[in-house]
């Protein structure tokens, strides 16, 4: 039996929760299992189908280290990404995990189901050199 969807309230708090289930299992099986876990199809943290909600994670440098949608990224270096506004919401987040330690960025972004873009809050976390991240959509 699948869950309900989440009502759009709830979206946050369980992007929260994803990334704090991301980083338990990567304390617990080690920093490449999650990025098996992440980037692999059927793994736990990614996209599920008609779902949202998939954690990402990337190098202090920007480099992405895994994505749970548009895997294709993997390797590449978005530090200089912009949402259409112009905002560099990828240096907002390593600046907001390495000046706290974890926190919320808000920009806009393409929905993994519909491509179109649309007004997002991730939530980061950093752990050893990484920021692991997860979003909602507003």
């Amino acid at each position: 039996m699948t869950a309900p969807p989440l009502l759009a309230q709830d979206q946050p708090a369980r992007a929260l929760s994803l990334v704090k289930e991301a980083v338990a299992f990567a304390k617990s099986h080690g920093k490449e299992a999650l990025l098996r876990e992440i980037n692999h199809g059927q793994g736990r943290f990614h996209v599920k189908s008609g779902e949202e909600l998939y954690i990402f994670v990337y190098d202090l440098q920007g480099v992405c280290q895994a994505i749970g949608f548009q895997s294709q990224m993997v390797g590449t270096n978005r530090i200089g990404l912009r949402d259409p506004d112009g905002k560099h919401f990828l240096r907002d987040m390593i600046a907001v995990a390495r000046a706290k330690g974890s926190g919320w960025v808000d920009y806009k972004y393409p929905h993994p189901a519909t491509g179109k873009v649309r007004t997002k809050v991730s939530y980061v976390e950093l752990m050893e050199g990484w920021i692991i991240g997860c979003g909602a959509y507003k």
